[in-house]
């Protein structure tokens, strides 16, 4: 019988490294939602704990394509954590994808360890229905997002798409925060786009003129990819699909 837990940010890791058979990261706005969009052209990403300098360290280690800050795309570097930017992504490529918290969160996981995955709404469904599949002790860790000194702040995108992937692994056993974060999915359902563009999280990236990142990651269940972190890459699982409905 499975069972599905919900935990927030970097103090998870150690109990789920413990508990869980998989961890589902949840990073909606955008983290996961940039990997789905990715893993789904057939590109592999190396998630970036640090800042941007880390990353194109990394580019240059691994030779590699590296994202920048949203700010700074060009004709030259045309990716970044926005989704639709990696929309025309080659596939075969390593995409480094810096984050201050998807990818330090999936940076942070041991491996050895629990099966590590990027669940968003886009995937919710192929996510979940995966992770059940994996074993019977499910955890699924909401990056959340920081505030200006840098602690914690719980996000309401990444409390809804946790939601979507729990009530998509059919567990039975929920946590009170697992079944919180499932009921408050579908209470939102109705009106994603709404909910997601008047979130604190939401409001910011509508504000630096990133609304369409949210039309991006309101869109539920149109990728069949399960983004599985192998060898610190995250990377198509060969259990599931790594094509995109057309959107």
């Amino acid at each position: 019988m499975a069972w599905v837990r919900l935990e927030w940010g970097p103090r998870a890791i150690d109990v789920f490294e413990v508990w869980a058979d998989i961890v589902v990261v949840v990073d909606v706005l955008s983290f996961s939602t940039a990997v789905d969009v990715a893993v789904s052209r057939g590109a592999s990403v190396l998630p970036c704990a640090g800042d941007q300098a880390a990353a194109e360290r990394l580019d240059q280690e691994f030779a590699a394509c590296v994202a920048v800050p949203r700010g700074d795309m060009s004709k030259t570097r045309p990716y970044s954590l926005s989704p639709g930017s990696l929309a025309a992504l080659p596939g075969g490529t390593t995409l480094v994808l810096a984050s201050p918290n998807g990818a330090t969160l999936t940076a942070a996981l041991a491996s050895p360890g629990p099966v590590v995955v990027a669940g968003c709404l886009r995937n919710a469904t192929t996510v979940g229905a995966y992770a059940a599949s994996v074993g019977s002790r499910i955890g699924v860790l909401a990056a959340g997002e920081r505030w200006s000194d840098g602690s914690p702040r719980p996000a309401f995108e990444d409390l809804v798409g946790a939601g979507a992937v729990i009530a998509a692994t059919g567990a039975a056993e929920r946590s009170p925060e697992a079944a919180a974060a499932a009921a408050v999915y579908a209470d939102a359902a109705v009106d994603l786009y709404e909910r997601l563009s008047d979130c604190m999280s939401g409001r910011e990236l509508c504000s630096g003129g990133y609304s369409a990142d949210i039309a991006w990651a309101a869109e539920v269940d149109v990728s069949r990819s399960v983004p599985l972190l192998v060898e610190g890459r995250y990377v198509a699982s060969a259990d599931g699909s790594a094509t995109a409905v057309p959107r």
